[in-house]
C-alpha cells in the first residue's frame, strides 16, 4: 500500500521520555510503563510548524519474570531452569513492548504497524513480546509480523462461567450485561432462592481478587465489571528475530 502524503513526511527516530509523556494521556492504560530500555518516536513537520511534531511513540521495557504464554511461544526455551538462571536468560534474550501510542489525528493510517515492524529489529534481541488487552479489537501486532497466542481463561473465570451456565446464563449471554442482569433478577423474582444464592456466592468469590471492587453491591454496574473481566483476556504476542541467535552463554 502506498503511503499518503502525511505518512511520507514521517520518520522514526530515537525518542525520549518527553516524547512518551506528550502522548501518554491517549493510551487506554493508566499509569507509567516503568523503566524504558528504548523509546522510538514517529515524527514529522506539518504546515508552518518550526519543529518536528511527535505523532507516535513505542516504548520497550525489560521483560517480567513470568508470562503465562511465554513458554508456549518460545517452545519451552526458558522452562525448567532455576529462578536465577531463568531470569538471566530472559533478560538477555527478550524485550517487551509496553506502550504503542498514536496521536488520534493520525490513527487508521497503519502507523502503529510501522512503528512496531520497523523498531523491533533495532533492539537486537532474539525475542520481542507484547501483551495487549485490546489485541482482539485492533490486531496491529499481528500485522507487524508478531505471532498471536490466546491465553486460556483463569480457573476463577472458568468456575464463574460454569456457575452462570448452571443457573441458565449461557456463555453467549456474557457479552451483554443487561441480559445477564435480567436473568439474575429473574432468579429472585421467581422464588428460585437456592440458585440465586449459589450464583451470588460465586460472583462474590470471583471479586475477591479485585481490591475494593469486591465490595460492589449487586446490580448492573457490578455485573458489567465482572463480565468485562470474564470476556476481556489479554492476547500475548511474540516475534522471533531471525537474524539474532539465542544468547545462552554467561548465564551462570
Amino acid at each position: 500500500m502506498e503511503m499518503c502524503t502525511v505518512t511520507r513526511n514521517l520518520e522514526i527516530v530515537r525518542g525520549t521520555r518527553a516524547d512518551y509523556e506528550s502522548l501518554s494521556h491517549y493510551h487506554y492504560r493508566e499509569g507509567h510503563p516503568g523503566a524504558a530500555v528504548a523509546i522510538f518516536a514517529l515524527k514529522g513537520k506539518f504546515k508552518t510548524a518550526t519543529k518536528l511534531e511527535t505523532v507516535g511513540v513505542i516504548v520497550y521495557s525489560m521483560p517480567t519474570a513470568g508470562a503465562q504464554m511465554r513458554n508456549i511461544a518460545t517452545g519451552g526455551v526458558f522452562a525448567g531452569l532455576d529462578r536465577s538462571t531463568g531470569l538471566k536468560l530472559i533478560n538477555k534474550n527478550i524485550r517487551t513492548i509496553s506502550r504503542v501510542i498514536i496521536e488520534p489525528r493520525f490513527r487508521s493510517l497503519g502507523l502503529a504497524v510501522r512503528l512496531v515492524k520497523e523498531t523491533m529489529p533495532l533492539l537486537n534481541v532474539p525475542f520481542i513480546e507484547a501483551l495487549a488487552v485490546m489485541g482482539r479489537a485492533n490486531p496491529f501486532f499481528e500485522k507487524a509480523g508478531m505471532t498471536r497466542y490466546d491465553a486460556p481463561p483463569s480457573a476463577n473465570s472458568v468456575r464463574l462461567i460454569e456457575a452462570f451456565s448452571a443457573v441458565g446464563v449461557d456463555e453467549q449471554d456474557l457479552i451483554d450485561p443487561t441480559i445477564v442482569q435480567q436473568k439474575l433478577d429473574k432468579l429472585r423474582t421467581e422464588n428460585r432462592g437456592q440458585k440465586a444464592d449459589f450464583v451470588e456466592e460465586e460472583m462474590t468469590r470471583f471479586l475477591q481478587s479485585y481490591g475494593q471492587r469486591r465490595l460492589m453491591q449487586p446490580g448492573i454496574e457490578r455485573t458489567r465489571f465482572i463480565l468485562s473481566k470474564l470476556t476481556d483476556r489479554p492476547v500475548y504476542y511474540m516475534w522471533r528475530n531471525p537474524n539474532v541467535e539465542l544468547r545462552i552463554w554467561d548465564a551462570d
